[in-house]
């Protein structure tokens, strides 16, 4: 049994990962901490395990073996260099962190304790996704020329909508393009690689403190092109993934729930629905594989690459956003 702590009841998706911590049958929750008592203690109640005031007391107590943490934003660095200098493996919600600089240093913290990093990148295992890397793998598209992603909701729109403490850029680092742009941002590096520069403008539709109307311009060496748009303001706006070439097209949205691929590699009828795999194994469950198969070190690769990879993407958004003008991602402050 894997005994885990709950680290924050902050994010939106931390009752989404005390769930599938609740229903795998390898793992506990056994401990809860939460910058916020008050609410902290409410979920510890309700689950009836004990509540830490003091981070540094709940990270010292041998029977927790990994942390789920699901802090505010700004508070990963601290909190994850922490929790793998006392040995506990980390599953974490996007971003890892708002600057490579501290990504870097959680990475380098987690390798040097031998203890599993993983970031949560849902739509990396959803059968779209798989999908449309086999489509690419086969050659379909030809030469790749661009990709446009785009997910939204209506979240600024609705009292209902997110917490408050959302639209806080101490907390959060950013708004739309950090919360949700993250998605198209991760699929369209796993689809197109990593641009040489980013070039993004936020909009302030609702007038708060952070973007809830953003669109970023990811722009490749040989001319290729990625498109990733989020918003808070639109209430009937799909997830959208197109992905175009020299020899054809492919696109996928959340209302049809089909990919659709247009190449010339068809022949005379070139327009044809792909079949959708299965979804991969969860996030969440991969991280449980990769704690349970005692290999320390490299097994998650692919996530980790990743999240860095994202980090380095969100903060050159956010620079370009502030500066205007395009951001190179070799002047990023690793």
């Amino acid at each position: 049994m894997i005994n885990t702590a709950i680290l924050s009841f902050w994010h939106v998706h931390a009752k989404d990962y005390a769930l599938q911590a609740e229903q795998h049958p390898d793992v506990a929750i056994t401990a809860l901490w939460d910058e916020n008592p008050v609410r902290g203690r409410m979920q510890a109640q309700t689950r009836q395990v004990p509540f830490y005031d003091n981070l540094a007391e709940l990270l010292a107590e041998p029977g927790i073996d990994a942390v789920i943490v699901s802090a505010p934003t700004t508070m990963h660095r601290d909190i994850m260099v922490a929790a793998a200098n006392a040995g506990k493996h980390i599953f974490t919600e996007k971003v890892l962190a708002p600057t490579i600089r501290e990504c870097n240093e959680i990475v380098a913290a987690a390798r040097a304790a031998r203890v599993i990093l993983t970031v949560s990148l849902p739509r990396l295992n959803t059968p779209f996704a798989q999908a449309a890397q086999e489509i690419i793998g086969k050659g379909l598209l030809g030469k790749l020329t661009q990709a446009r992603m785009r997910l939204a909701h209506k979240g600024a729109l609705s009292e209902s909508g997110l917490p408050a403490y959302f639209y806080s850029l101490e907390q959060c680092a950013g708004g739309a393009m950090i919360d949700l742009g993250c998605h198209p941002m991760y699929l369209t590096r796993l689809l197109l690689g990593m641009p040489e520069s980013v070039s993004a403008s936020y909009g302030y539709v609702t007038g708060r403190e952070v973007e809830d109307n953003a669109a970023a311009v990811l722009r490749y060496p040989d001319g290729a092109l990625g498109i990733v748009e989020a918003g808070f303001v639109n209430p009937f706006s799909p997830f959208t993934l197109e992905v175009h070439g020299t020899e054809g097209s492919l696109h996928y949205s959340a209302h049809s729930r089909k990919v659709i691929v247009a190449s010339s590699a068809n022949g005379a009828d070139p327009v044809m629905e792909w079949p959708l795999p299965a979804a991969l194994p969860t996030t969440f469950e991969q991280w449980v594989t990769h704690i349970q198969s005692g290999f320390r070190v490299n097994q998650s690769a692919q996530n980790i690459d990743l999240a860095l990879d994202l980090t380095r993407l969100m903060e050159a958004s956010n620079l370009s956003a502030r500066s205007g003008g395009a951001v190179k991602l070799i002047d990023l402050k690793e």
